[in-house]
């Protein structure tokens, strides 16, 4: 496919390190059904103790960027890798008042490695190839997310023990990658005349702080994927396989054509596309309102993937290109914030809109994801004013 070519060696093998741990993410998947079938908790005693795992992952993320800018992106890689590996094999063998302790922990790691894998790919890159790198991590953690759970429910029906062994050697394998091939060189210094403080560097510039914001509103809207559209289909009838079609057709979609997009575009804007993302997943949302139906939900989630193929990796290649040296781990972790509040503020609204009228809950999340990218709107136009005005 094109692009990938252009990739250095090293981050062609950390994509492999990249599909091993999505793969290995299935662990997380089944510890619900692994709490409720090995350790005899009660449903809502499992959801209270797996429910830490995300909490860990909030955390991870937040933290994960700074912790990276100051002890160097690959070693803090490494050292949450290896981490990652020996919680995994602790799972099985910890008492089960020590759960939820450690699941925390393991949710952590799993936060603390995504911004700093993005931010040691692309803050070590130059700019024109951030999007092709970035779409390529999204493409294979999409390919591992598809493949995993499968591979996760035979290795459960054998023993759930396999399970966590699966997910610590994919752990290692991250390891040894990044140990063989990441060069020591991908580490990024605090340049001398870099903000020497987060806060410092933000308000240097408010329009990325704009851009931030933005993605909060229109990832409130994207995520609408993970609890509306399974609440309208089964309003509608449809079995839950169907449901599994539309996250297996969003995953196909991204594997198979976002590497390809983000080379094709790699020249143009990065505000014009995470605008138009943002438009996408508004328009795709308004299809369903009018008559909600199995048909038109499916259009829509491949609408609504179009968008997401257009602005989450130009958004997280952007990230990168707004960080001072030295804060690219920061930026990612801001970034991956954002996307994450999105996580937290589409359920309980769209929940909320769904017991008034489906069709009040599509309006309003394609409203959302279309303000977003009017907030964009307007702020390339203001810079334009701006820069006209000095010139």
């Amino acid at each position: 496919m094109p692009g990938v070519k252009e990739l250095p060696g090293w981050v062609r093998w950390l994509l492999v390190g990249r599909f091993a741990s999505a793969l290995g993410l299935m662990a997380w998947v089944f510890v619900p059904l692994y709490l409720v079938s090995d350790r005899r908790l009660s449903a809502s005693a499992a959801g209270a103790v797996a429910a830490v795992w995300g909490l860990g992952l909030v955390v991870g993320n937040l933290l994960g960027g700074a912790v990276g800018d100051r002890l160097g992106l690959r070693r803090t890689l490494a050292v949450a890798s290896f981490a990652s590996a020996v919680g995994c094999l602790l799972v099985p063998v910890t008492p089960t008042s020590g759960l939820a302790a450690l699941l925390a922990f393991m949710g952590a790691l799993e936060g603390v490695g995504r911004p700093v894998s993005f931010a040691l790919v692309t803050s070590a890159m130059p700019s024109q190839h951030r999007r092709q790198a970035t779409a390529w991590m999204r493409a294979v953690n999409n390919a591992g997310t598809v493949l995993g759970p499968p591979l996760g429910g035979l290795l459960a029906a054998h023993h759930f023990g396999w399970v966590f062994v699966m997910d610590a050697a994919a752990s290692l394998l991250m390891l040894a990658v990044v140990l063989a091939v990441v060069p020591a060189a991908a580490t990024v210094a605090l340049g001398a005349q870099a903000p020497k403080r987060l806060l410092d560097a933000l308000r240097r510039d408010p329009l990325f702080v704009r851009v931030l914001l933005t993605v909060v509103v229109a990832d409130t809207a994207y995520r609408f994927a993970y609890s509306a559209v399974p609440w309208q289909l089964r309003a509608l009838g449809a079995a839950p396989w169907v449901y599994g079609v539309t996250i297996s057709l969003n995953c196909a979609l991204i594997v198979l054509f976002e590497p390809w997009l983000a080379h094709r575009l790699r020249g143009r804007s990065p505000e014009v596309l995470i605008g138009l993302g943002f438009a996408l997943v508004g328009i795709g949302w308004l299809i369903v309102a009018p008559s909600p139906r199995t048909a038109t939900v499916l259009v829509a989630v491949a609408v609504v993937t179009a968008g997401e193929m257009l602005y989450k990796p130009t958004a997280t290649a952007h990230a990168a290109d707004r960080a001072p040296e030295g804060m690219h781990g920061r930026y990612q972790s801001l970034y991956g914030a954002a996307s994450i509040g999105g996580t937290v503020l589409a359920a309980p609204l769209a929940g909320a809109l769904f017991q008034v009228d489906s069709r009040l809950m599509w309006v309003a999340g394609g409203l959302l994801a279309l303000t977003a990218a009017a907030g964009l709107r307007v702020r390339g136009r203001t810079a334009h004013r701006r820069a006209g005005s000095f010139s």
